[in-house]
C-alpha cells in the first residue's frame, strides 16, 4: 500500500507543505518583516523627541512616560478597534498600533542612555565650546547608542511577535497563515508560520547586536592581555614588558 502523504494524514513536519506552499510562505514573511521593519522605525523617529522632550524636566517626563506606558497596556484587539475608524481594514492601521507599542520600550531606553552620558563628558564638551545640539549628536547621543541599541533590540522583537495580531485585519504576515490554519488545525502551517516567527526574531536581534558592536566599538576591550610565556627547562619565564608609546 502507498504511503499516504503527509499533507493528507495533517502531520506536524511536513516536506510537501514547504514544497507546494513556498510562494505562500515568502510572501507572507516578507509582509512580515515590512510591517515589523517599518513600524519600528516610525517608533524610532518618534520616540526620539519625545524622549529629548522627557528629559527637560519633570513636568515634561510624567505625563510623556505616563502616557506612553498606557498605551503598552491596551491590549492589541481593544487598540487596533479604536484605531480602526482612522485607519480601515488596512496596513496602516497595524503598523500604528505596533509603533504606539514601541513607544514605552524606545523611549525609556533612549532617556536612560542620555541620562547617563557621564557629566564629565558634557563638561568637557562645554569647555571645548559646545553648544547644545552639538553636544547632542556628538557627544550625548553616541554615549548613550548601548542603551538606546538594548532598547531597539527588545522593541523589534516584540514587534515581530505583534504583528502576527495584525491577521485580525488580513495584515499579519505570518499571523495570516496561523489564523488561517486554526479553524482546520492545518498542523504544517501552524507549525511552518510560528517557526518562522521566532526564526525572524532571532534573526532581527543577532543583526542589530552586530550593528551595535559596530557602532560602539569603545564598549568592547581595546586592548589584549599578552600570554604569559611557558615555562622552560631553561629556568622561569621573564617578566611580561609593557612597551611605551
Amino acid at each position: 500500500m502507498a504511503e499516504q502523504s503527509c499533507l493528507v494524514t495533517n502531520d506536524w513536519i511536513c516536506g510537501e507543505y514547504l514544497r507546494s506552499r513556498s510562494q505562500e510562505l515568502a510572501d507572507a514573511t516578507v509582509q512580515h518583516i515590512g510591517i515589523t521593519v517599518v513600524s519600528v522605525l516610525i517608533g524610532l523617529a518618534v520616540a526620539f523627541p519625545l524622549a529629548l522632550l522627557a528629559r527637560r524636566g519633570p513636568r515634561f517626563a510624567a505625563p510623556v512616560l505616563g502616557l506612553t506606558t498606557v498605551l503598552y497596556t491596551v491590549p492589541s484587539l481593544a487598540m487596533f478597534s479604536l484605531l480602526l475608524p482612522l485607519f480601515g481594514l488596512s496596513a496602516a492601521l497595524v503598523v500604528t498600533g505596533l509603533v504606539l507599542y514601541s513607544l514605552t520600550i524606545l523611549v525609556r531606553n533612549i532617556l536612560a542612555g542620555l541620562d547617563a552620558v557621564p557629566q564629565e563628558a558634557k563638561e568637557a564638551a562645554r569647555g571645548m565650546g559646545y553648544g547644545p545640539s552639538r553636544l547632542l549628536w556628538e557627544v550625548e547621543l553616541p554615549l548613550a547608542l548601548p542603551a538606546v541599541m538594548a532598547g531597539l533590540r527588545i522593541a523589534t522583537v516584540s514587534t515581530v511577535a505583534l504583528t502576527t495580531v495584525g491577521s485580525l485585519v488580513g495584515k499579519g504576515g505570518l499571523g495570516n497563515l496561523i489564523e488561517d490554519a486554526l479553524p482546520s488545525f492545518f498542523k504544517a502551517q501552524v507549525l511552518t508560520a510560528a517557526v518562522l516567527c521566532v526564526v525572524l526574531a532571532v534573526v532581527a536581534d543577532l543583526l542589530l547586536l552586530g550593528l551595535q558592536r559596530l557602532l560602539t566599538p569603545w564598549t568592547r576591550i581595546s586592548g589584549t592581555v599578552e600570554a604569559a610565556p611557558a615555562k622552560t627547562d631553561a629556568g622561569p619565564p621573564a617578566p611580561a614588558t609593557v612597551k611605551a608609546g
